[in-house]
């Protein structure tokens, strides 16, 4: 595990950590002002509504752009320095991702009615959100391939002043608009937030205007296609399933238990969302790469129980605090009309812990392409999720959606340990080949 820390010492601290520390410090501040906002002003009802909304923007996000952000960065990080490649890169996804996110918008648009009874239900009219969505949603895409061109480049400063503006600018917007229309406010806050990034678009054009002449229909080349097509599949399977199981569960518990049991749930998920960002961040920065570099199984075994060994106690020990201090953080985050997610706490740290063991190995799937295993398995996790969780719901009501959550994880840990049982525990020599008794 030292290569871990001489790893962030070296490299993510120097070239990454300071944008993703004041990135991911910032986005928890502002979430937890946000929710602090909703409760006061909106209630649990509200944040159902909330989340759902929240829910679909996410997923619609990712198909908007056909899930190619992490594909650019990486092939514009490999082809900067040839012109050619570069500009067949950059023209083939720009055209493609507009053309994609201009289709959904007018999908989205022409089916307004229908989204908002499927996220809001037929009690509540938020088509003209739906409708607003659907106008910026090319602006979301244009901003999110300029953002990829810049991280491809590693334009770092760029990136931390970008996002750190989007974020204080984001967060002024949705606590004056909540104030002044309660729900309404929050729903359009929401929608439109993504769009005040145009920052991102402007500031990005500006650094690199060389790269918008390169941007040439004629260069657009399907071989590009082709070989960000596993990175697509995989980003939109993992960016776009579960948002909408979550809506899922979420409108179930609206239908079994009441709106507002369903605002508990879309809380706790609030909560594990911010202390599992930190977490997530550091397994992008390090586990990814270190696993890429890896060519046989002693290695990769001892890098997992080593990063069991010295980040998975630190990780422990937030989560005791976390759930030891329940109470406190509810009337930190939200008011006194949240207190019955106190009993959330417990199955969704058990939960959080088993998504982040198995995280650790599964981000080897990634690391050695093997798509197919990962697929199947986040198919699995997903299917899992929602059967589960709607059986145990019809049980122990908002309870059953936590429960569900922490059978699922433990059970998509439990496969993995199979699949990887030879690497993880079987008899290796020293050249970490496995013997055959």
């Amino acid at each position: 595990m030292k290569k871990l820390f001489n790893y962030i010492n070296n490299k993510v601290l120097v070239k990454a950590a300071g944008i993703n520390v004041t990135n991911i410090s910032l986005r928890i501040i502002a979430g937890i002002l946000v929710s602090k906002f909703i409760a006061v002003y909106i209630g649990p009802q509200g944040m159902a509504l909330i989340g759902n909304l929240r829910n679909f923007l996410s997923a619609i996000q990712s198909l908007a752009i056909s899930g190619l952000y992490k594909g650019v960065v990486k092939f514009i990080s490999q082809v900067k320095n040839d012109a050619l490649a570069l500009t067949k890169t950059l023209s083939t996804v720009f055209y493609f991702g507009f053309l994609s996110s201009v289709l959904l918008a007018f999908l989205c648009y022409y089916n307004a009615a229908w989204i908002n009874g499927f996220i809001f239900s037929s009690n509540y009219n938020y088509v003209y959100v739906i409708e607003m969505l659907a106008v910026v949603l090319p602006l979301y895409a244009l901003n999110m391939f300029i953002f990829s061109i810049m991280n491809g480049f590693s334009k770092h400063k760029y990136l931390l002043l970008i996002n750190s503006l989007g974020q204080v600018l984001g967060l002024l917007v949705t606590l004056l608009l909540i104030y002044q229309e309660n729900i309404d406010g929050a729903l359009i806050a929401i929608v439109i937030t993504p769009a005040l990034n145009l920052l991102i678009t402007i500031v990005g054009i500006a650094f690199r205007r060389s790269l918008v002449s390169s941007i040439k229909i004629t260069q657009v080349s399907f071989n590009i296609i082709n070989k960000l097509g596993p990175y697509m599949i995989m980003a939109l399977v993992s960016t776009v399933a579960m948002p909408i199981v979550m809506i899922l569960i979420r409108n179930y518990l609206i239908e079994e238990t009441g709106m507002k049991s369903a605002g508990y749930w879309t809380a706790m998920t609030r909560v594990s969302d911010y202390y599992l960002m930190g977490f997530n961040s550091l397994m992008a920065l390090y586990i990814l790469p270190r696993f890429t570099e890896i060519n046989s199984k002693i290695e990769f075994r001892k890098e997992v129980f080593s990063f069991y060994k010295t980040i998975m106690p630190a990780f422990l020990a937030i989560l005791l605090v976390v759930y030891l201090s329940r109470s406190v953080l509810i009337n930190l985050l939200f008011t006194e009309d949240f207190r019955p997610m106190e009993d959330l706490f417990g199955y969704q740290i058990l939960g959080d812990i088993a998504r982040v063991l198995s995280m650790v190995i599964a981000y080897q799937f990634l690391a050695k392409k093997m798509f197919t295993h990962f697929l199947i398995l986040e198919v699995f996790l997903f299917v899992m999720m929602y059967f589960s969780s709607l059986f145990l719901i019809d049980d122990f009501g908002v309870k059953g959606a936590v429960m569900g959550h922490c059978l699922s994880y433990f059970m998509y840990f439990g496969i993995i340990l199979l699949l990887f049982s030879s690497s993880l525990f079987g008899v290796l020599d020293n050249e970490g080949v496995e013997k055959n008794n």
